[in-house]
């Protein structure tokens, strides 16, 4: 399953980061709706909102299916259908919807045949691997250039950053009884864990079933606007494009992940595992270390009124002294295997 995720780029650079190419071949950006309520968060679980890509045709019937617009939802998809004037009442976990069930749950066949197909934004997600000492967290995410940094002069057009991973997604609207805001909420699909992930979740195989899942992810241009150009793409054919996927690479993280309320850089930055091992710096941890600096100057390091308020009392201050970025740096200067990796089987 995919129960946690990053998405630290802040509203501007994640339209950036979204640039397409639409019918007529023209480089575009795809427009926010609703931006003001999008909050960059190193550490986003279900109930909590997050960016989405979609077609502009599901707000506007007149537009072109192949323009994109960026909305943030909420994680965790409450059908169209639901009776009850809270959502909250839903009686079932509705944050992933397992692929070789989306079409027959009552849930999601709806909206999935109504094209309400969606792509889901992050920088990663974490998943657990149980070991005897506990859980080990783990940041899985596409393999990243070596220049890929989340700040840019500003009117760049193109989009040398980093790049996000793309997970297919189904959303839905919800209207409460009487009168009420509509309500747009996601789910994320998910897929058999690939080699890769599976060494992961290593405990959870299902009879008959695979190995637990992991986030369908769409990999490249062509594959989004495959999954979100409804009109154009029946349903039969769109879900083709579900599969696992190779092109990933994860490395091990901190337990501080665990605590939802955790959201800083530390979250995503690599650790060691094992006090006698060390590690050296590769493109890919430069990478990473290059994204944690940018971003401890931007988002989601924002000021407390600039937050809701019941995540003011879980803003980082970082310590004068030493900044995750300078623990990284010393992390990195030392000789050994890297940590970001792709799992040989």
């Amino acid at each position: 399953m995919c129960g946690r995720t990053a998405c630290s780029l802040a509203a501007d650079n994640l339209r950036r980061a979204c640039a397409y190419r639409d019918r007529r071949g023209q480089h575009r950006q795809p427009e926010w709706v609703r931006q003001e309520r999008y909050q960059p968060s190193y550490n986003k679980g279900p109930q909590s909102s997050g960016p989405v890509l979609l077609s502009r045709r599901h707000l506007h019937q007149d537009a072109d299916s192949s323009e994109r617009v960026l909305m943030d939802m909420r994680w965790g998809l409450v059908p169209s259908w639901f009776k009850q004037d809270n959502p909250s009442k839903l009686q079932f976990n509705t944050s992933n919807c397992r692929s070789d069930t989306m079409l027959s749950k009552s849930s999601y066949k709806g909206a999935l045949l109504k094209g309400r197909r969606c792509v889901v934004l992050a920088d990663g997600f974490y998943e657990w691997q149980q070991q005897s000492g506990g859980k080990q967290p783990y940041f899985i995410y596409f393999p990243q250039t070596k220049d890929a940094m989340d700040k840019e002069t500003e009117g760049d057009q193109e989009w040398k950053g980093w790049r996000l991973l793309t997970m297919a997604g189904i959303f839905d609207c919800w209207t409460p009884p009487g009168e009420g805001e509509m309500l747009y909420t996601y789910t994320i699909i998910t897929v058999n864990a690939s080699k890769d992930v599976s060494f992961i979740h290593h405990r959870q195989v299902r009879p008959g079933k695979g190995v637990a899942g992991m986030p369908a992810i769409l990999d490249g241009d062509e594959a989004i606007r495959k999954w979100l150009d409804f009109a154009e793409v029946p349903t039969q054919e769109a879900v083709k494009l579900i599969q696992p996927t190779e092109n990933i690479v994860f490395h091990p993280v901190s337990t501080f992940v665990n605590n939802i309320r955790n959201n800083a850089p530390e979250c995503v930055a690599p650790i060691e595992l094992g006090a006698k091992k060390e590690v050296k710096a590769t493109p890919s941890n430069k990478v990473m270390l290059g994204w944690l600096k940018s971003s401890q100057e931007g988002s989601p390091q924002k000021k407390e009124n600039d937050l809701p308020k019941w995540t003011s009392q879980f803003i980082h201050t970082p310590s004068p002294k030493k900044t995750s970025a300078d623990v990284l740096q010393q992390w990195l200067g030392k000789q050994g295997q890297p940590a970001a990796k792709k799992h040989k089987a």
